[in-house]
């Protein structure tokens, strides 16, 4: 089943334009006044963000869980792995090519023979 493609309109949307010149001009009365007051409240703002969330300190945050969830995953992998390794009672493909059952040269003659 298709959907109905939404429509689009690619005029500007003046709700929207009215409610952003409004917050982004200095001038108007919820900009809290001049162009300089609002040039010093924006560099502000990005100096509050620049000093708490630093690349260098969310990298670090996230390395600690990272690497607690690799520990995690890797013990958890180990020990599913030992356990299906020491519940089957078959060779393991390395052990059934070095040492098989039966002779390869018999194998391949009946085989030969078979056909």
């Amino acid at each position: 089943m298709m959907q109905e493609p939404l429509p689009f309109d690619h005029r500007p949307d003046p709700v929207l334009g009215a409610a952003l010149r409004q917050a982004l001009d200095p001038e108007s009365e919820g900009g809290g006044g001049s162009h300089a007051a609002f040039v010093a409240r924006l560099l502000a703002r990005a100096d509050d963000l620049r000093t708490t969330a630093s690349w260098d300190a969310v990298l670090a945050r996230w390395a600690r869980v990272g690497v607690a969830a690799a520990v995690l995953v890797s013990l958890a992998a180990g020990y599913l792995v030992g356990r299906a390794t020491a519940a089957s009672a078959r060779p393991s493909v390395a052990e059934a090519l070095l040492a098989p059952q039966t002779p390869v040269v018999e194998v391949v003659l009946a085989s030969v023979l078979g056909n």
